[in-house]
């Protein structure tokens, strides 16, 4: 009896908190909708948007490994052990040394990657070395002196983030996320009403991110206070030990993110010896992909850290197990006419959000296989946010590590393969499978722990809600195609929006019919919880 509880209470905390963030990141990525709209508009589809992408990734990739990745999925654990063991002083004065170290890390990197940027920019001419000169290689490094500090805010930003986290303060941090959207907005807003030419725009754009960065620091923190968390810093070097064992934690973690990262960074530098058009097809279909990923997947996976986290203080690993499975089913369940539709309707999407100004019909024809499979690969993306958690709350890093880096290997090997048959849409196909390999091959280890429950019933709800949102996303479009009404929606981006509002809701309702006719029981938990929630 009282383990049925805990499960009903953890459905609970588990919605609740997803529900918050969730909103939050929804806010966001609409927001990041418009930018979308803006950016292709403003910067196109080529050698400039190849640039600022490009540029843009080196402080993300900090941001990724050392804000909201490793390092804060090793400091959760840690602050759920020494809170329960310590209490909350010993922990304030840790987190100061934690904080205090990795802004010199951080400060050091930014320093480092913009010295060398400089020396690029003005001495490759005379390096005989053609990947230097190329003008929009030259271009980024121009760029990234006055990106890097964005990347030392906001990964403090991340590890505050994390912390309220633990503290069960999930909307607030979201919220905060905002904040680079709006500035950004309104950069490019100006840029284009006013019309400036490159020259202009770009840098001041680039000194708008690290300013935005500064704003979302100050916002959590001030929430930070608030929890009774603050660092400490009257006497912090005496917690000085902290930093052994969270070192130990999160070096495997740091190492395999960043194989993670490296692996995005190396796509995009293949993707550059394809042509102007590469990066930027990538780019704008990695940012619709992204809206389903940030509001599904990375508000479930941040809520499963810190619940995770406290069930292996506690040593219940069959909470973590129970929880798992139900994160797998919901998350894909969700995630799987998302995906049919990006397959399905990408054309009407990038219609919406990129065509016109300097984005080009033939801009939007260059991302049509990266749509395909980057669209199909979202529900994989998607749960492996909800299997880290699996791992890093029980301080299993180095496992993490030993799989990332072999899916790496993979994803280098079939970009180089694929990208000569399929150009930028193998780039997005090696993806996918390496993300397939990730995916498989940690869902084993954890059977092989005991850590998984009805497995079996997982995956037969994945395969059977597959078939219905894909079934009916190719009906829909099926239908318009042969009705004519994709050739009214062609003809003006209001009729392509309208052609989308209407396919989605048609195959939301369908797959919702569907799924239950077919016995789903993913549909009926989802109605239970919102008739709780309200």
């Amino acid at each position: 009896m009282n383990n049925t509880v805990n499960v009903s209470e953890n459905k609970k905390s588990i919605f609740k908190g997803t529900l918050s963030m969730g909103f939050a990141t929804f806010l966001s990525r609409l927001l990041g909708v418009v930018r979308v709209r803006l950016e292709s508009t403003v910067l196109g589809g080529g050698e400039v948007a190849s640039a600022w992408f490009l540029a843009f990734a080196i402080p993300n990739l900090l941001r990724r490994v050392l804000g909201e990745g490793a390092l804060s999925n090793a400091l959760i654990p840690l602050i759920a052990e020494n809170c329960v063991n310590d209490g909350t002083g010993r922990v304030r004065k840790q987190l100061a040394v934690v904080f205090s170290v990795l802004s010199g890390i951080l400060l050091a990197i930014v320093l480092l990657v913009s010295l060398f940027s400089i020396v690029v920019v003005k001495y490759s001419a005379s390096w005989g070395v053609e990947f230097f000169t190329h003008p929009r290689i030259v271009l980024t490094f121009k760029l990234l002196p006055l990106l890097m500090p964005y990347g030392l805010f906001i990964c403090l930003a991340g590890v505050v983030g994390a912390i309220l986290h633990y503290s069960k303060i999930f909307l607030l941090p979201a919220l905060a996320a905002l904040l680079l959207n709006i500035v950004l907005l309104g950069g490019l807003s100006a840029a284009w009403y006013w019309s400036m030419p490159e020259t202009q725009f770009l840098p001041m754009l680039a000194l708008l991110v690290p300013a935005a960065g500064v704003l979302q620091l100050l916002m959590v923190a001030i929430v930070l206070v608030k929890t009774g968390l603050f660092p400490d810093f009257r006497h912090f070097w005496q917690e000085r030990n902290i930093l052994g064992k969270l070192f130990k934690l999160a070096l495997p973690g740091i190492c395999g993110y960043a194989a993670l990262q490296v692996s995005f960074i190396i796509d995009r530098a293949m993707a550059a010896s394809l042509g102007d058009q590469a990066i930027p097809a990538l780019t704008y279909i990695d940012r619709i992909v992204d809206i389903p990923i940030g509001i599904v997947a990375v508000s479930l996976g941040n809520v499963l850290m810190a619940m995770m986290s406290r069930s292996a203080a506690e040593g219940n690993c069959e909470e973590i197990a129970d929880t798992l499975a139900l994160s797998l089913r919901m998350i894909w369940f969700i995630t799987l006419p998302v995906a049919a539709m990006v397959v399905f309707f990408h054309t009407g999407m990038l219609h919406v959000l990129c065509l016109g100004g300097r984005y080009t019909m033939s801009d939007l024809l260059a991302a049509h296989w990266v749509a395909v499979f980057y669209g199909a690969g979202i529900p994989f993306f998607c749960s492996l946010k909800v299997i880290y958690p699996a791992f890093y709350a029980r301080k299993k890093m180095v496992t993490v590590l030993k799989v990332s880096v072999c899916a790496t290997v993979i994803n280098i090997v079939m970009n180089y393969i694929l990208m000569q048959f399929l150009s930028q849409g193998g780039i997005a196909l090696a993806t996918v499978i390496s993300s397939l390999f990730n995916n498989g091959v940690l869902l084993w280890l954890l059977k092989k722990e005991n850590m998984t429950r009805n497995y079996g019933a997982v995956a037969v709800s994945f395969c059977r809600n597959a078939i219905a949102a894909f079934g009916i996303a190719f009906a829909v479009l099926m239908f318009s195609r042969s009705s004519g009404i994709e050739a009214w929606a062609a003809k003006h981006w209001m009729n392509e929006l309208i052609l989308l509002g209407g396919a989605g809701s048609v195959t939301v309702a369908g797959y919702s019919v569907a799924t239950l006719v077919l016995g789903s029981s993913e549909i009926k938990e989802l109605f239970r919880l919102l008739r709780r929630r309200k």
